[in-house]
């Protein structure tokens, strides 16, 4: 079939939610410009029954390669599940029976359809399991494929140099792990692979088997991934148990949108929804002139809501967000605040006698125990700004009504 080579299609995607392009994304951009129909695979290993907005990055990467007409191949890695990705890990991933893993992937297409559509029949997207050719292999071909790589190699991986600095256990089966999903390269003969930059090492391992294997150059596009830039903390992490799942009802979705860290609401919008980055620069300029992030936020949600459940449901979402978070029912004899905007958390803390140092504010704060409409204020935030009728909560037991100036 033919393949799009619109320049400003092809410059999107190379630099919207990319971290690196390995050997380089000069050498990319050229193929992508040639004209010739590559293949892109994606893998996601079903260690949780559902797929969140931290994956939905390298869909809607794939997403627009298969615009363009590239072959897409979607893996699940229901076979490596069972090993455990110790990538990003401080201790060994809990290996999963097989009885898990199949009650974890039953609707990972259903889900990862809402992103990339698996009916179209012109340019038909596959859906493959490893375990197809991961189960097949004998002791001896896995002997063959460790011979690839040295111990060196292994336990110089970040994850690995953390463990063994603080005496933790390191087994040998997580070795296993890189050259199971570097072999899936090997099987699908792939032109690109694409994952998280927690991956990294994995998909270099499936460059280096490719090569040795089949003679076949294979590039790595490493994508970023959804992290607080404050705290450099995952704001989405099956393993953690955190995360938006692309299968929750709007209103679990709007509000979960609502309670990640306003410092990753930028980022939120370039990695997980279709807007411009024109219309994302927009917020960005939003945020700079300083409105309040709540309002950039339930643009935010709005937004994610709509691309899953649909418009209507969106505009619910946010009307019962309004009516039963930000302005719900609250008594009559609350205790009105006088302020102005920005508003200085660590000073009105203390004005509002509720501790009576500034170093007891602060700890608060640090705690999680202030919030605005019922938002969390982050542990780095001393002034935010608010509006008139919010509602500041200072602990259980204290609620105001602020009345800005």
């Amino acid at each position: 079939m033919t393949v799009n080579t619109d320049p400003l299609a092809i410059e999107e995607i190379l630099t919207r939610s990319i971290a690196e392009v390995i050997p380089t994304k000069e050498g990319l951009r050229e193929q992508l410009l040639s004209g010739r129909r590559l293949s892109f695979y994606v893998g996601i290993d079903p260690t949780a029954d559902y797929v969140h907005l931290g994956h939905s990055t390298n869909y809607l990467l794939m997403e627009r390669l298969h615009a363009l007409g590239h072959k897409i191949i979607v893996l699940v890695g229901d076979f490596t599940a069972m090993i455990g990705d110790p990538s990003d890990k401080t201790s060994m991933r809990v290996q999963l029976t097989p009885e898990e893993v199949l009650v974890n992937l039953k609707s990972f297409k259903q889900q990862i359809g809402k992103i990339l559509n698996f009916e179209d029949t012109v340019n038909p997207i596959e859906f493959k399991f490893n375990s197809e050719w991961l189960s097949k292999l004998t002791f001896a071909e896995i002997v063959e494929l460790a011979s690839n790589f040295t111990v060196q190699q292994m336990v110089d991986r970040d994850a690995f140099k953390k463990r063994i600095a603080a005496e933790k256990p390191l087994y040998v089966h997580e070795f296993f792990y890189p050259l199971m999903q570097g072999y899936d390269s090997v099987a699908l003969e792939v032109d690109v692979e694409i994952g998280g930059t927690d991956q990294t090492f994995n998909m270099l391992a499936g460059r280096t088997l490719l090569k040795r294997l089949k003679n076949k150059e294979k590039f790595v596009i490493a994508t970023t991934l959804l992290e607080n830039p404050i705290t450099g903390e995952k704001l989405m992490s099956k393993s953690l148990g955190t995360g938006v799942g692309l299968d929750e009802t709007p209103w679990s979705m709007f509000i979960k949108t609502m309670q990640l860290a306003d410092a990753g609401i930028i980022q939120v919008f370039i990695d997980c929804t279709r807007l411009s980055l024109e219309e994302v620069d927009s917020y960005r300029k939003r945020l700079a002139d300083g409105e309040n992030p709540r309002d950039v936020k339930l643009a935010l949600a709005t937004e994610i809501v709509r691309m899953y459940h649909g418009e209507e449901a969106s505009k619910k979402a946010r009307s019962d967000w309004i009516s039963e978070v930000s302005q719900k029912m609250i008594s009559d004899d609350i205790q009105s605040l006088t302020v102005s905007t920005p508003l200085n958390l660590i000073d009105t803390i203390v004005t509002a006698k509720i501790v009576d140092s500034r170093g007891a504010a602060r700890r608060l704060v640090a705690q999680g125990a202030v919030r605005i409409n019922d938002i969390r204020i982050e542990p780095e935030s001393e002034v935010v700004s608010v509006q008139n009728g919010d509602i500041l909560k200072i602990g259980k037991k204290h609620s105001f009504k602020l009345d800005v100036e």
